[in-house]
């Protein structure tokens, strides 16, 4: 990516912020109980991105959550003096992160492109027509 094209985001405090080199290899939401409880909202939006372009500034703090739908741990990272989600680091997949959608500074560029683990959802949330649903995982 272009310098101009970099993403950049953060917490809400400003005292976490990180820059994404490269575009998103998707684009998530996620209605597993463990998202929706991290982002505090009906699903979390995320963004698929390789380890090695994201960068971050500040200091992250980290919480093992071994409660998963994949049975697989994952690190969650946030921001240890507002809270605000930032990442997330699934054990099953150690060169990738998954980044919050909701933390970027242009949040709105990026739609879900796929709803996983949709056998989670709350029974009042309906995915768009058009965008592929998975009861598990996304495959």
């Amino acid at each position: 990516m272009a310098q101009d094209d970099m993403l950049t985001g953060g917490c809400n405090c400003r005292a976490v912020r990180y820059t994404l080199s490269a575009p998103p290899l998707a684009v998530v939401a996620c209605h597993c109980t463990s998202c929706r409880r991290q982002s505090g909202a009906t699903y979390s939006v995320n963004l698929l991105v390789r380890a090695e372009a994201m960068t971050v500034e500040g200091r992250l703090t980290r919480w093992m959550d071994p409660d998963t739908e994949s049975g697989q741990p994952v690190a969650r990272e946030f921001c240890g003096t507002c809270g605000s989600p930032i990442r997330s680091l699934p054990a099953t997949l150690p060169q990738f992160v998954v980044v919050k959608a909701g933390t970027l500074d242009q949040a709105d560029r990026f739609a879900p492109a796929m709803h996983i683990w949709t056998s989670s959802k709350l029974s009042w949330v309906t995915v768009p027509a058009g965008v592929p649903a998975h009861a598990k995982g996304g495959g």
